[in-house]
């Protein structure tokens, strides 16, 4: 202000002018989002960038900022604010003396300014702004010239305003444009001809708006962090501590092909950072595009640790993780309105999960598909199943992305044939891994560059007695205590029993110095290990844990292998001895890691497996160095070379395995949900599939419209589809519905309706043993070789009505005392019968004691195999739970089946069985966290981390974290299904009837 003159400076807060015909959007308003604050992408093009790489600072917008600054008019007609930009001029050319405090007075001038122009024509938001500064305007004469301004509604958090210097003021245009925005929140009352006015400019303004979102709709950036809002890294760092991302995850992350969602297969070495980069794309579909994803794992195992480690990233950001593994899972999924989800499912049930989108039309709200192990398509039967899933999402969906981790593959461009993706690979690997072979006593290097493929690397130091060397022939004690305790060793051997024999072998020759190296810890290890058993323990680890020396296969149980890979990571125990399945699960990682012999069993090593293996070795952030020796016998010498130097193996389609067993589920679902109707539409639907891609290999010979009618000609035969007879198309009978629905194998369709319809002529309900027998799985009778003796024994517990039962399905008890005597039986039994009663009995026991260890040492079997067995069985009885509900002489199964589920799927009692349905909680947790009082779900998702790690005897503060976020999302699950039923309860019918 200069001589009591107030100079108004008019200022535009952004100096771009857009150019309308373009529609490309510089701001659009924020949101929130999940909770977290999401802001819009400023400029759709750019190319998404890490803030750990330093890029170039992006300029954001709040909702304080101007939302119209790039334009002179909404309708791009700029006649109104430049009138009154012109009047505002003409007032500081005239001299109007203008107070500083009252600044709506200047404001009434410049409207008389404007007077003789005709404002009925103008939109009601203009119309009303001009009779409110009027109004202003008088009441500003009348009152103090102390008057204090009201805050902006407008503004988030509830906070003021920002001051402005004295002697400033807001322009016209400026309020003009807030009254507008203030307008479109709080409409007002106006005549039916302004609203027909004001129609045409909302239909311009969506017209603009939907153009501007298709700019960036399909990866809108939400934030610094690869599109992804700052709380994300944050997120990042506290749960899981990590800082920054290799170079090799932020080049991923910013392909062109990333960028404009086109499908893509990544490979690298194992232990590289495969599955960060996956995450950090699920984060981005659910958050950014509001599209639920999927994420595929080959193990139950593996899908309880991602549930767990991703649970309080949904619970922070707002977005649903389910569990699909087991006979958990629900079909199809809950219908959220205002919340995205991330399936984490086994091979198995995401295929179920996909056939039930696809019938429920809903398979375009999948966003995105994550495979984790994309060359186990070449793994038989499963990798049929995951062949079947993605052809039939990329048939169905064309917006649904599919990203794939592999393996280095010598075949990789078949896959990208078959899923149309790009293909990114890169050889990092966090810590060097350094290959060794060792012969006799001598260590080589692995150098493919060696014409030997091995070059001389030391001689084997060691002092062995004749005693030992010949114990020890393979010199496996000098190998691992030249790494332990003070660093990790995984020692992979051929088979479970060589895993126990090997551990306890080497402990025999360990120094008591090792008895001493975390004594406590491994003190605490081993009464967990009793709790586990209840009170039982293994004998083998009673003598090994001491020593810091555990085995680690299959044959353990699921809560013995959780406290054996937690003690080996902390670091209590430093030597496992395991097997390959190791290798494929979860990520343990070791300094030095061992090949006891180049076999699994009696086969002998595929590079892959190979390679998965010696992956291991190396730990990021701890070692500077990792190494693998492969002990090899002279024999194998050649054949081992092959082995280590050997290019990747190639990855071949089994939809044509066993068979064609695959083709012929494939085809009964694509029929059943309604995909396709004839064999030309099977036809056209098989060439988008890794068969078609690699028919000539597979296939020579003959045509794939053979192999499709063929497989038309066998469902016909097995009655579960057939041929309309006015519109010739191909449909499925209740049973091939009842079939693709329950995810029942084929080849035991036919026997199980045939079982489930003989046992409903004389169901047995006053015990569990009839429905028990009904659900054994077919596919585990050929493992199962009955001590007889044991056998008869058991059989004679059981009661008269249980016996009779026995013999109606075909196993009398006269069969049973003459195998038991040792007799010869020439009356024909069908043995599967008597096998699958065998199994029957264990599964029985189970349920009515449910102590593993008991019934395991009853039936002279391995707890590990009791324990798969009670899985498998929970997991069939799912499966003819909903076979039986698409088949109405089934009824009476349904609740009875139901129930049944619940029980073998934890085994528990029942009171422990709210507890055990949070992931990661067994049952001598779910044990501990009953006896301190946290007895249901609600105790759990709402306990403190900090009292329940006080409560909790050895339990650690991220596994507290980790449990009691699992509950909060279940809770909020259970509360989201509840809610959709009152939603479709209070909802009015679309089919309701009119006058």
């Amino acid at each position: 202000m200069n001589n009591g003159r107030l100079e108004v400076k008019i200022k535009r807060v952004c100096q771009r002018k857009r150019a309308r015909d373009h529609l490309k959007a510089h701001l659009t308003p924020a949101r929130k989002r999940g909770g977290a604050i999401c802001s819009p992408l400023c400029n759709s093009n750019r190319r998404i960038s890490s803030i750990m790489a330093e890029s170039r600072t992006v300029e954001y917008c709040s909702d304080s900022e101007d939302l119209f600054g790039d334009y002179d008019s909404i309708l791009g007609d700029s006649s109104v604010l430049a009138k009154l930009d012109d009047a505002e001029q003409n007032e500081r050319l005239r001299g109007v003396e203008q107070q500083p405090e009252d600044e709506d007075v200047l404001s009434d001038s410049i409207l008389d300014d404007l007077g003789d122009e005709p404002f009925e024509d103008l939109p009601a938001s203009q119309l009303q702004f001009r009779e409110e500064v009027q109004e202003k305007a008088k009441r500003s004469r009348l009152q103090d010239r102390d008057k204090t301004s009201t805050p902006f509604r407008g503004l988030a958090n509830g906070e003021g305003p920002p001051k402005r210097p004295a002697g400033a003021r807001r322009s016209v245009a400026d309020q003009l444009k807030r009254t507008m925005l203030g307008n479109a929140a709080a409409p007002s009352a106006v005549s039916r001809t302004v609203m027909l006015k004001e129609a045409v400019v909302s239909e311009e303004i969506n017209v603009a708006m939907q153009a501007m979102e298709t700019v960036s709709a399909d990866m809108p950036d939400l934030g610094p962090f690869f599109g992804l809002p700052s709380k994300v890294k944050e997120l990042m760092f506290k749960l899981r501590g990590i800082q920054s991302l290799y170079d090799w995850q932020q080049t991923c992350l910013n392909l062109d092909c990333v960028q404009q969602r086109k499908n893509l297969i990544y490979s690298l070495p194992t232990s590289g950072g495969k599955t960060l980069v996956a995450e950090i794309l699920i984060l981005r579909e659910l958050l950014c595009r509001r599209k639920d994803c999927l994420f595929i794992l080959p193990y139950i195992s593996l899908v309880q640790e991602k549930v767990r480690g991703l649970a309080s990233f949904g619970l922070e950001l707002d977005f649903m993780v389910e569990e699909y593994a087991g006979s958990k899972g629900r079909f199809p999924p809950v219908k959220r309105r205002n919340k995205t989800s991330l399936y984490i499912a086994t091979i198995e049930k995401a295929h179920s999960l996909v056939n039930s989108l696809i019938e429920s039309s809903r398979l375009d709200n999948l966003g995105l598909v994550v495979v984790d192990e994309l060359h186990m398509l070449g793994d038989g039967s499963r990798g049929a199943i995951i062949e079947m899933t993605l052809a039939k999402v990329q048939y169905v969906s064309k917006t649904t992305q599919i990203i794939g981790m592999s393996a280095t593959l010598g075949n990789i461009k078949d896959l990208q044939t078959f899923l149309r993706a790009e293909n990114y690979t890169n050889n990092f690997r966090p810590v060097q891994l350094k290959e060794f072979v060792k012969l006799h006593d001598t260590i080589y290097e692995v150098d493919p560059k060696e014409e030997n493929c091995f070059r001389f690397s030391r001689l084997l130091n060691f002092k062995y007695s004749s005693t030992m060397q010949k114990i020890d022939p393979d010199h496996i004690i000098a190998l691992v205590t030249e790494v332990i305790p003070a660093h990790s060793c995984l020692l992979f051997c051929p088979t479970k029993k060589n895993c126990e024999n090997v551990a306890a072998m080497i402990c025999k020759y360990l120094k008591e110095d090792f008895l001493r190296h975390r004594e406590e810890e491994k003190g605490v290890l081993l009464r967990e290990l009793r709790d586990s058993g209840n009170g039982s323990l293994c004998p083998v680890l009673k003598v090994t844990v001491p020593y810091g020396v555990a085995y680690h296969h299959s044959g353990l149980t699921s809560e013995e292998r959780k406290l054996v890979e937690e003690a080996y990571s902390s670091g209590v125990l430093c030597l496992l001895t395991c097997t390959s399945t190791l290798a494929a699960g979860i990520n343990l990682p070791a300094r030095r890691v061992i090949l006891r012999s180049p076999y699994i069993a009696t086969d002998f090593l595929k590079r892959s497996q190979y390679k998965q293996m010696v992956g291991r070795a190396g730990r990021a952030g701890i070692d500077s160095v990792g190494e693998s020796i492969l002990i090899l016998q002279e024999k194998d010498r050649n054949m081992a070379k092959t082995l280590v130097c050997a290019p990747m193996e190639s990855c071949y389609s089994n939809l044509m395995h066993d068979d064609g067993k695959g083709l012929l589920s494939l085809v009964l679902s694509l029929i059943g949900l309604n995909i396709t109707s004839s064999v030309e539409q099977l036809q056209d639907f098989l060439q988008g599939t890794l068969l078609f891609v690699q028919w000539q290999q597979l296939c020579v010979g003959r045509s794939l419209l053979e192999a499709v009618q063929q497989c038309v000609d066998v469902l016909k035969e097995k009655e579960l589809i057939t041929v309309d007879s006015h519109s010739q198309s191909l449909r499925v009978t209740k049973l091939g519905k009842a079939t693709y629905k329950a995810s029942v194998d084929l080849t035991y369709a036919e026997v199980l309706y045939k079982d489930l319809s003989k046992g409903l002529e004389s169901l047995l309900l006053n015990s569990y043993l009839h429905l028990v027998y009904l659900v054994t799985p077919y596919d585990l009778i050929d493992q199962c070789k009955p001590d007889w003796m044991i056998f008869f024994r058991q059989f004679t517990l059981l009661s008269v009505a249980e016996q009779k039962m026995s013999a109606a399905v075909g196993v009398p008890e006269s069969f049973v005392a003459r195998k038991a005597a040792g007799q010869t039986v020439k009356k024909g039994v069908h043995l599967a019968a008597v096998r699958r009663m065998y199994l029957a009995l264990v599964l029985f026991s189970l349920l009515k004691e449910t102590d593993v260890w008991s019934v395991s040492e009853r039936f002279q079997l391995s707890r590990g195999f009791v324990q798969t067995l009670l899985g498998s069985a929970s997991a069939f009885c799912s499966c003819v739970l909903h076979f039986a509900e698409e088949l109405e002489e089934f009824w009476p199964f349904r609740a009875l089946l139901a129930e049944l589920t619940r029980r073998l799927s934890y085994c528990v009692k029942a009171e422990l069985i709210p507890l055990m349905e949070v992931a990661g909680v067994l049952e001598s947790r779910a044990k501990q966290l009953y006896a301190a009082g946290y007895k249901t779900l609600t105790h759990m998702a709402n306990a403190d981390p900090a009292a329940l790690c006080t409560a909790i005897q050895n339990l650690y503060r991220k596994q507290a974290n980790q449990i009691v976020a699992a509950a909060k999302m279940l809770v909020s699950e259970k509360a989201a299904a509840l809610q959709e039923e009152v939603d479709e309860l209070l909802a009015p019918p679309s089919d309701l009837p009119q006058l």
